[in-house]
């Protein structure tokens, strides 16, 4: 398949579990388990959603590997692996927040962030009545319009984030925003890096940094900025918590210079 037809079968899959994730939403959620903390949790529906995605890619595509957040990692021949997150954004989901996210690429290489390239991506946020989608060499696209990243931000930028559920990472998170908060305009935390990272791609938001996030939490998105012109970077890869940045070329450049100590201010 082309990256094209990739991209149409990530975006068809990624509406068919949106909207399995929409429908256990409204019927109710049960907790199946805690994850790395107690503020981290999964829910039954969490591993209901991989699992639809999991029954569609051995029908579809038996021979690609599989990167899940509930089921873990698994080899294919084929050069190519999805990496799922079948909900990102699970505490808004038990809340009840609608901005929670299902966020599958499909990823060539070695199934790891940085052996990777990105090939086709689908966020969907059913609660927000939202897809954002992309394929290699094909932009990134929402709703018929094809999207591109802000290349200025004479205001300030307007910066996306999130924090770790480990009481413990809570300081340093915090230190690096007011770091962080002389080159913005303001801060928006919306408990989705799949949905931060798709704004980026929108231009709803200028550029994204966040600690600690999981391969499946970014390969989407990641993909979605980077068909819409911008810029993504894993930094710190030898610590605990890499970050995570993102955004148009002079935001993510003034970004990588903020957290690496290399300037302080815009």
């Amino acid at each position: 398949m082309t990256p094209a037809e990739l991209g149409e079968l990530t975006a068809d899959i990624a509406r068919e579990a949106g909207e399995l994730a929409r429908s256990r939403r409204a019927a109710g959620v049960l907790l199946a388990a805690t994850k790395s903390t107690l503020a981290d949790i999964v829910t039954e529906a969490d591993r209901e959603v991989e699992q639809l995605i999991r029954d569609r890619l051995r029908k579809e595509r038996p021979d690609d590997g599989f990167l899940g957040e509930e089921t873990g990692a698994e080899r294919g021949t084929s050069g190519l692996t999805w990496v799922v997150d079948p909900i990102d954004g699970t505490v808004n989901y038990a809340y009840g927040v609608p901005t929670y996210s299902v966020s599958i690429a499909v990823v060539e290489g070695e199934p790891h962030p940085e052996s990777w390239e990105g090939v086709a991506a689908a966020v969907c946020a059913p609660g927000l009545g939202e897809l954002f989608t992309a394929a290699r060499g094909e932009g990134a696209w929402h709703d018929g319009i094809r999207l591109a990243v802000n290349a200025e931000t004479p205001a300030g930028a307007l910066l996306g984030t999130g924090f770790g559920y480990d009481p413990a990472t809570h300081d340093g998170d915090l230190v690096m925003v007011r770091r962080v908060m002389t080159m913005a305009r303001d801060l928006r935390r919306m408990g989705s890096a799949a949905i931060d990272l798709a704004y980026v791609a929108a231009g709803r938001l200028d550029g994204f940094f966040e600690r600690g996030l999981n391969p499946w939490d970014f390969a989407a998105g990641a993909i979605l900025v980077q068909e819409a012109g911008g810029a993504v970077s894993r930094l710190e890869l030898d610590q605990p918590r890499p970050m995570v940045i993102a955004g148009g070329a002079a935001v993510h450049e003034r970004l990588r210079a903020i957290i690496s100590g290399e300037a302080e201010g815009m």
